[in-house]
C-alpha cells in the first residue's frame, strides 16, 4: 500500500447538496489520507443561492463545474458528477475518491469505483441516507469537522479510592450507546488472541469496515482509546516498544461484561 503522502485523490463536491461552511475544514480532513490532485465542485452557477461559494473556490483551489438543470425537478448536477467521476477513474491517475454530497444518488457510483478496486471516502450531513454510506469505505459527517473533541478526560479518584475517567463536558453527533458498546466488543472478540487482547489499530480497522461511518469525533472524542476507556467496559493495556515515544495499545473485554 502506498503511503499517505503519495496517495493521490479525486474530490467531487455537490454544491446541491452540501453548505460551503465546510469546505475549508473538510480539505483539511482529505489532506489527513492523501493529496487531493483533482478538486471539482458541480451546480448551476448561475442560481443565486450558489454565490457564497466564490471565495471559498478561490482559498482552496476548487474547479467549478458548471452543470444546467435541463429540466425542472431534476438533478443535472449528479449525472455531470458520475460522468466525470468514471472518466477520472479510466485515466489510473488517482489512488482514491472523496465523494462530498448528503444525496443517496451517489450510492452506485461508490460501489462501482470500489469494484474497480477505488478507497471511497465519502462526506456528509448527519441526514445523509444509509445506502451511500455504507457504500464507501469511509464515511465522516461534516458537523463534526467544527467541533473540537476533547483531547483528553480528567482522571478522578473515587470515593473507594478507585481511579475513573470524568468525561468533559463535550459537542457530540452520538451518544455511546448500547449498540456501540457491542460493536467495538464482538470487534475486539473477533480479532483477539487466546488472552482476549486484541491489537487497537486492528479493532480500528475491522469497525470501519463494518460501520463505515463510525468515528471517534461523533462522541466527542479524538481518539478511539479514549472513547474505549471512557465506558469503562474494556481492558486497556499499552505496551512498551523499542522507541519510547511510541506504544502500542492493546484492548480486552472486561470479564464481567462477556
Amino acid at each position: 500500500m502506498k503511503a499517505t503522502k503519495d496517495i493521490r485523490i479525486a474530490v467531487l463536491i455537490d454544491a446541491d447538496n452540501i453548505p460551503s461552511t465546510n469546505i475549508k475544514a473538510m480539505m483539511e480532513e482529505v489532506a489527513k489520507y492523501g493529496t487531493p490532485t483533482f478538486k471539482r465542485i458541480y451546480g448551476d452557477w448561475t442560481k443565486p443561492n450558489l454565490t457564497g461559494w466564490k471565495n471559498i473556490l478561490l482559498e482552496n483551489a476548487i474547479t467549478p463545474i458548471q452543470q444546467y438543470g435541463y429540466t425542472t425537478g431534476k438533478n443535472a448536477t449528479d449525472s455531470a458528477m458520475i460522468i466525470d467521476a468514471m472518466d477520472i477513474l479510466y485515466t489510473e491517475k488517482v489512488d482514491a475518491f472523496c465523494i462530498v454530497s448528503s444525496d443517496s444518488d451517489f450510492t452506485r457510483l461508490a460501489t462501482r469505483l470500489r469494484e474497480s478496486g477505488m478507497t471511497v471516502i465519502g462526506f456528509g450531513e448527519k441526514k445523509t441516507p444509509n445506502p451511500f454510506i455504507v457504500a464507501c469505505d469511509k464515511f465522516i459527517y461534516i458537523e463534526i469537522l467544527n467541533i473540537q473533541p476533547e483531547v483528553s478526560d480528567t482522571i478522578v479518584e473515587t470515593e473507594k479510592g478507585k481511579k475513573e475517567i470524568k468525561a468533559s463536558k463535550r459537542e457530540t453527533l452520538q451518544k455511546i450507546g448500547k449498540e456501540t458498546i457491542a460493536l467495538i466488543s464482538s470487534t475486539i472478540t473477533d480479532l483477539a488472541d487466546d488472552s482476549g487482547w486484541a491489537f487497537l489499530g486492528e479493532v480500528g480497522n475491522l469497525i470501519l469496515k463494518k460501520q463505515p461511518d463510525f468515528d471517534p469525533r461523533n462522541f466527542g472524542f479524538s481518539k478511539l482509546a479514549q472513547l474505549i476507556k471512557s465506558t469503562g467496559k474494556f481492558e486497556v493495556d499499552e505496551r512498551d516498544t523499542e522507541k519510547k515515544s511510541i506504544k502500542l495499545v492493546y484492548v480486552k473485554v472486561k470479564s464481567n461484561n462477556r
